[in-house]
């Protein structure tokens, strides 16, 4: 059998997809050096060599792909933040902190509201690729196409809060399970006979995991399984989620003496329940959320709450940045939380 010499590829009109390797291919050189002759440095090429890769690249219609460019090369100083639920005091508290490490860095941070919606991340994502962004961070991030696909080429990417729905990845957050743990020992130590968890119907991985932190270590501490409750509600506001799980932890079983909730917002919307119907916060139930959102000591005396130190996580997210730009190993990092913080007054 002789083998057939390969055709040169012709160019289509509107063909899409051509990239360095295809014009290796097509004139038998590396993607190296045909990525050098693209950029100017033809280095030891022959002069063969550089008349047979520019031939190629004419006929094969390829095109320097600006944003891969400006990407490799860090040219651009802009990030861009996607987050959800920008009326979150948590969320407002993440993007702050970021956008003054990255000020501080020579960056400019463009922030954008998901509002937890995969259709939404994915404009955001096409649209910020336009702009020649030269990072991202993924503020409790969802899992769509746009992502995947983003993922795919490389894209630098720090996921904060929630770990990224796809796996693997740069990660800056804290210990959810060890947050839970805290809680569970918190209200152990002020006696508690029954308690519950309230969260999200659509658990994200960073609250599923306080939960799961909060109920292994009642039940290794000894307390009762069927002590512990668990109410959800639909939908993607926690203060209307909290307000909804109450009301159907109630109708199942009335108020126990304290409660899990997984995030401050669902704490309020479990105490606008209990306002309505005249039960004292925290004499009947004890409440304790996690995110210590700064606003507690003014609206929520009655919450106990675990202080996630927001403030810091911006060091860490350009950390993560410059490691992934550098191309070193992605890692995770976990800032350390604050133990459960109990206000004793508004004050002024």
């Amino acid at each position: 059998m002789t083998a057939k010499a390969a055709r040169p590829q012709q160019a289509r009109p509107g063909q899409g997809g051509i990239s360095l390797a295809t014009v290796a291919r097509d004139t038998g050189v590396s993607v190296a050096t045909v990525s050098r002759i693209v950029n100017g440095k033809s280095g030891r090429a022959s002069a063969d060599t550089i008349v047979r890769v520019e031939e190629a690249i004419a006929r094969l219609g390829y095109r320097p792909n600006p944003v891969g460019r400006a990407l490799k090369r860090r040219a651009s100083r802009v990030v861009a933040m996607l987050a959800p639920n920008l009326d979150n005091p948590a969320m407002a508290a993440i993007a702050v902190s970021t956008e003054a490490a990255l000020r501080d860095a020579g960056f400019v941070m463009i922030l954008c509201d998901t509002h937890d919606r995969a259709d939404l991340q994915d404009d955001y994502l096409r649209a910020m690729r336009d702009q020649f962004v030269a990072g991202y961070v993924m503020v409790s991030a969802v899992r769509s196409p746009g992502l995947s696909d983003a993922l795919k080429r490389g894209d630098p990417m720090v996921f904060v809060a929630r770990r990224n729905p796809l796996g693997g990845g740069a990660y800056v957050g804290i210990d959810n399970r060890a947050a839970g743990a805290d809680a569970a020992d918190y209200l152990l130590a002020r006696g508690i006979e029954s308690t519950a968890v309230l969260m999200a119907a659509e658990n994200a991985s960073s609250t599923a995991e306080r939960a799961a932190g909060f109920i292994d270590r009642l039940l290794a501490r000894g307390f009762a399984a069927d002590r512990i409750r668990r109410a959800s509600a639909p939908g993607l506001s926690h203060i209307e989620i909290g307000y909804a799980a109450a009301k159907n932890m109630v109708e199942e079983g009335g108020w126990p003496d304290s409660a899990l909730c997984v995030s401050d917002m669902i704490a309020y919307g479990a105490y606008r329940l209990a306002a309505e119907s005249s039960v004292a916060i925290p004499e009947r139930c004890a409440l304790i959320g996690i995110d210590g959102n700064a606003i507690n000591r003014w609206i929520a005396p009655w919450l106990t709450s675990i202080r996630i130190p927001y403030e810091h996580f911006g060091q860490y997210v350009v950390a993560q940045l410059r490691s992934l730009w550098s191309g070193a190993p992605t890692q995770e990092v976990n800032v350390p939380h604050d133990p459960p913080l109990v206000i004793e007054s508004a004050g002024v």
